[in-house]
């Protein structure tokens, strides 16, 4: 591979390799785009993230990203990422405090705060409520929601214990949601201001230590069906507790860190 400058950064546990592709160099470089990123992020064999972003030029925005998770696939949104890619061009000089970006799903606000970010996202989409999916012989309820890629929304009472591995996989390729499949979120209610989630993310295949869209479709559909108020804190795997605003507007905020 030839050189390349990037800069490696996390959100809530969750890390990203961001390379600034304004001159559109990369694709000059690498003719499989997909594989190149495939092989970057591999863990143990490369530099190891849970997906890679792309800082592009806009005409309608402060600039454009493109996203892609670990298996070189690409994705329309990622909360985590978009606070990350934010936080980067912000101290790249690609954009001030207060930003808008192009991404798959749509155009995105961010707003800079030292170390913390808040992401406006996408307005929700092809929202459900409790409906059966059939699964190894037995009916399970779940919601979902669209916050810029696909989620659907599992309650646990236990989800220190929750199979989500096992049982996010079997959701996430279910028929019920299309051919490229959903995110899965087990969620579990504290209080009216505090959940705790944890995710199968799609792409990376398995669980993650946070899911940014993860955490505001769970906020989605749980102040949706009136269990919960808003801003509600929602404490992650990797053990970051990310702020939703559910409104009008949705909003998620938390720390950005740079490796």
């Amino acid at each position: 591979m030839s050189k390349l400058e990037f800069t490696k950064m996390s959100a809530s546990g969750n890390d990203f390799i961001l390379i600034d592709n304004r001159s559109g160099s990369i694709y000059k470089t690498y003719n499989n785009i997909n594989e190149f990123v495939s092989k970057v992020c591999r863990r143990c064999h490369s530099v190891g993230s849970d997906g890679l972003i792309l800082i592009e030029k806009s005409n309608n925005a402060d600039f454009s990203w493109r996203f892609f998770n670990a298996d070189g696939s690409e994705a329309e949104m990622c909360g985590n990422g978009g606070r990350c890619a934010a936080r980067f061009a912000f101290l790249n000089g690609i954009s001030g405090k207060k930003m808008t970006f192009e991404t798959g799903a749509g155009i995105i606000k961010a707003e800079v705060e030292g170390r913390r970010v808040k992401l406006q996202l996408t307005t929700p989409t092809d929202l459900k409520l409790d409906y059966a999916i059939e699964l190894e012989n037995k009916e399970l309820f779940v919601s979902s929601v669209n916050t810029g890629v696909p989620h659907a929304i599992l309650l646990s009472d236990d989800i220190e214990h929750a199979p989500v591995e096992a049982l996010g996989r079997s959701v996430r390729y279910h028929a019920a949601f299309g051919e490229k499949g959903t995110n899965v979120d087990f969620v579990k209610i504290i209080d009216r201001t505090n959940l705790l989630v944890r995710t199968y993310e799609r792409g990376v295949e398995g669980e993650t230590y946070a899911c940014g869209t993860g955490v505001a479709a769970s906020g989605v559909i749980l102040k949706e069906k009136g269990l919960i108020d808003s801003p509600v804190d929602i404490l992650t795997k990797g053990g970051e507790t990310l702020k939703v605003y559910v409104g009008d507007e949705l909003y998620l905020e938390g720390d950005t860190k740079i490796a």
